[in-house]
């Protein structure tokens, strides 16, 4: 039996989690739940899987959650850091999934790494902000950080079993999102809810809305180069559209090594809280028969200018990419609250990251600092070039 926390549980991948482990009743079980302000689907969480914490985002969702649990329930419910930190350390676990949305997942996993806890990630923000000393921070403790995202877990497999210094390239897919054969100059007038129409993966509106940009593949390059300890340059994108192919690493001698499936994350999720075992999810394999052509393609990096932006950052390295992470985030919420066009996203993280001068090696303080700075910096912006209403 593997004790779990599930940071972000009322997400995509916190349900997609739960379904696996209501699966395999006899092989984990839900120590700890949190979330941020879906109370009515915590509650029900919390009825079907008896959790001994729950958390949400602050003193009145606590409130909400008391009210709407049925009488005696036996579980202590906490909020705000403080409680996300409980849940992420909680003493009987032994793996947290960490699939919290954005830069707030940070410190809940560094605090679990410290208390060697295992890490199944799905928070990709984490290390595109603070990779280094997340990375460092998991090796000091013995813990091992197993990838959720699909790319991720796909290098993950194709490296297992290799060496690692026979390894010449990281090439990981994207589906190129639901504006890949969208002209460019149509971008101005797209809508929230065409960009949240994901062509090929049932994701939450913020990781829909990076795909949409390609931003969310600038992520994974920066979470790549960490996770696997390579640099930048021996990272590279491509455009396949069927999303079969999850990634690729391609060998010295050539050989290249791939890792496919359907467009499902519950494969992933659950090679992560089950490795080294593969859990029999009875998951369709591919109709390879009549599943008709593979494709691929370069990106193109002027019609997607945020994954050019995302390489910049990850090869500036230092504070850089918490920057580029922080005024995405905000660009992408002001986008979805309609106070800016889809095109002012790449144009306001442009304009943030030329204004910040990057931190080498920084320290978390640092770090921590450069996402504030990101934040207002690009709340100015909006304001000052007259997006906001």
């Amino acid at each position: 039996m593997k004790n779990l926390s599930i940071l972000g549980s009322t997400g995509s991948i916190g349900r997609n989690t739960l379904k696996i482990v209501e699966m395999f009743r006899g092989r984990f079980e839900v120590k700890a739940l949190a979330a941020a302000n879906n109370v009515e689907l915590l509650a029900r969480q919390i009825e079907t899987f008896h959790p001994e914490i729950a958390v949400v985002f602050d003193e009145n969702r606590a409130l909400e959650l008391k009210n709407v649990l049925p009488s005696g329930a036996d579980v202590e419910i906490l909020h705000g850091e403080d409680g996300y930190r409980a849940a992420a350390t909680y003493d009987s676990v032994e793996m947290v999934v960490t699939a919290m949305v954005g830069a707030a997942g940070l410190m809940p996993t560094l605090a679990a790494i410290e208390a060697g806890k295992n890490i199944a990630l799905a928070n990709k923000e984490t290390l595109v902000m603070a990779g280094e000393i997340v990375v460092k921070k998991a090796a000091e403790k013995g813990v091992s950080i197993f990838p959720i995202d699909s790319e991720h877990s796909a290098v993950f497999q194709c490296i297992a079993g290799h060496r690692r210094e026979d390894m010449d390239k990281i090439l990981l897919t994207a589906s190129g999102g639901p504006f890949l054969n969208k002209p460019a100059n149509e971008f101005v007038s797209i809508k929230p809810e065409e960009a949240l129409n994901h062509p090929t993966w049932q994701m939450g509106k913020k990781i829909s809305i990076d795909s949409a940009t390609l931003m969310n593949k600038g992520l994974e390059v920066i979470e790549a180069k960490h996770l696997f300890g390579v640099s930048h340059d021996m990272i590279k994108v491509v455009i396949h559209p069927q999303s079969v192919i999850h990634s690729m690493v391609a060998y010295r001698d050539g050989a290249v090594v791939a890792q496919l499936g359907i467009p499902d994350m519950k494969g992933a999720i659950a090679y992560a809280i089950s490795y080294p075992e593969r859990l029999p999810l009875k998951q369709l394999i591919p109709d390879f028969v009549n599943i008709g052509a593979l494709t691929f393609q370069q990106p193109d990096l002027t019609k997607f200018p945020c994954l050019a932006l995302a390489f910049k950052a990850c090869e500036i390295g230092g504070t850089m990419p918490a920057v580029l992470n922080a005024s995405n985030e905000v660009a992408v919420e002001a986008f979805l609250d309609k106070r800016i066009s889809f095109t002012n996203i790449p144009e306001l993280i442009k304009n943030t990251i030329e204004k910040h001068s990057s931190v080498k090696n920084p320290t978390l303080s640092d770090i921590l600092e450069a996402d504030k700075w990101g934040r207002k910096t690009v709340e100015e912006l909006i304001k000052g070039q007259g997006m906001d209403g």
